[in-house]
């Protein structure tokens, strides 16, 4: 079940006292689902992704009877697109350094508009209908646009990516929710250790489902890492945990991989390596992207 954004739809528009130019997020996936503040799109027949976010941003320009602004991260070109959409449907694209400051004030208005809290809870609701692939993408979005507005280790996107890892494995993408799971891992460890076994222990149950051996090998031996970093500051306490650790020791060794020393193993933990190295770059916004790029007098609807 997918979303279509109208103005009649209250709960879809934000405050009409919100301040000019707030911004609004979109989200292309890899795979085109399209999902515009935190709502899913239904694309029909074959509509190009940037015609449908240029339509529902526009209905919000008009329901507003003022200008915003966008940001699309669009996953199909590695790109980050800044936007200013019209009242009368017309739309240009912008330079990074054209777009609005980051500010804590405008953030925090952004976020008053669309809560990611309620965004989370429509994830929820996907998910206990078994709507996996449109909750994993809603995840995807909220977590990309999260990083890109917070950072990877702000709590928000922590909690974004570990949703987002827990859908990947309820969908058996073990790769991809490993990949995941081990950067809310990582970054527990660097930042709050008190916090982290939870997080090595995701990520581990997803790494026993891999089955690639050199996968397996370079996962595993992170996560022996952070079990044996966790273990010489004392906070391996669980026994479901302890039994964890000992569970990747053992599948390595039966590997014949090398099991670094537990000092070793902290002073990896601690390095200054990329916080989700995993995530792809995007490409900055240039300023007249054709497909974003709409003329006034342009109908921003399709035809009946």
């Amino acid at each position: 079940m997918t979303y279509s954004l109208t103005p009649r739809n209250e709960g879809n528009l934000p405050a009409l006292s919100a301040p000019p130019l707030i911004r609004l997020d979109a989200y292309v996936a890899e795979d085109g689902s399209t999902v515009v503040n935190g709502h899913l799109l239904e694309m029909g027949g074959t509509r190009p992704p940037n015609e449908a976010i240029l339509d529902a941003i526009a209905m919000f320009a008009r329901t507003l009877r003022a200008p915003v602004a966008a940001t699309v991260i669009d996953r199909t070109v590695q790109q980050v697109a800044r936007l200013r959409v019209y009242p009368d449907g017309s739309s240009r694209t912008i330079a990074d350094e054209e777009d609005l400051p980051p500010g804590r004030e405008r953030t925090a208005a952004e976020e008053e508009s669309f809560p990611p809290l309620a965004r989370v809870e429509r994830i929820i609701q996907h998910a206990q209908r078994e709507e996996l692939h449109a909750a994993f993408v809603l995840a995807s979005a909220l977590r990309e646009h999260l990083t890109l507005r917070r950072g990877a280790e702000d709590e928000l996107s922590l909690e974004a990516r570990a949703i987002e890892a827990y859908l990947a494995y309820q969908r058996g993408d073990y790769m991809l929710s490993t990949v995941l799971a081990l950067t809310v891992a990582r970054i527990r460890c660097r930042t709050d250790l008190n916090r982290a076994a939870p997080e090595v222990a995701r990520a581990t149950a997803a790494w026993q489902r891999l089955i690639d051996e050199g996968q397996v090998a370079t996962r595993g031996q992170e996560l022996l890492h952070m079990w044996e970093h966790l273990s010489s500051e004392g906070l391996l306490l669980e026994p479901s945990h302890q039994a964890m650790a000992q569970a990747v020791r053992g599948r390595l060794e039966r590997r014949g991989r090398t099991v670094p020393a537990p000092a070793t193993a902290a002073a990896l933990t601690a390095g200054q390596n990329p916080i989700a190295p995993e995530d792809q770059p995007l490409r900055p916004t240039r300023r007249g992207l054709r497909r974003f790029t709409r003329r006034p007098g342009r109908p921003t609807e399709p035809s009946p």
